[in-house]
């Protein structure tokens, strides 16, 4: 049982950075696994990034592997994505979400989802 808000996107020029933030309500966001989702007008949504309940497994797409990083605060209950190096076809809704254990990469293992933050990467 947890509830998800992203916060962090906007618009940024080709190259440059942001930092998207979830935070969870709820006391049990400890026993989740976290994943970053994102979904691009007229495409399915893919997957970004996840990471195990401990932090110490992550796993990475490979059009966004050595540039975006997945990280957690269990105290703060808020898991984050940092993006560098961005590039137009990152552009996208970024969906952040909770499922079980370990690292997941299907969506439909995920139980929880956030509303969606918009990422515009300028040319």
């Amino acid at each position: 049982q947890v509830q998800l808000v992203e916060s962090g996107g906007g618009l940024v020029q080709a190259g440059g950075s942001l930092r998207l933030s979830c935070a969870a309500s709820g006391r049990t966001f400890r026993r989740y696994a976290m994943g970053w989702f994102r979904q691009a007008p007229g495409k399915e949504r893919e997957f970004v990034a996840a990471i195990s309940q401990s932090g110490g497994t992550t796993y990475y797409t490979d059009s966004v592997k050595g540039r975006f990083t997945i990280s957690r605060d269990n105290a703060k209950n808020t898991v984050y994505l940092q993006m560098n190096s961005l590039k137009p076809e990152d552009t996208a809704v970024y969906y952040c979400a909770a499922g079980g254990t370990g690292v997941i990469t299907t969506a439909r293992e995920y139980g929880y989802w956030g509303q969606g933050t918009q990422v515009t990467v300028s040319s």
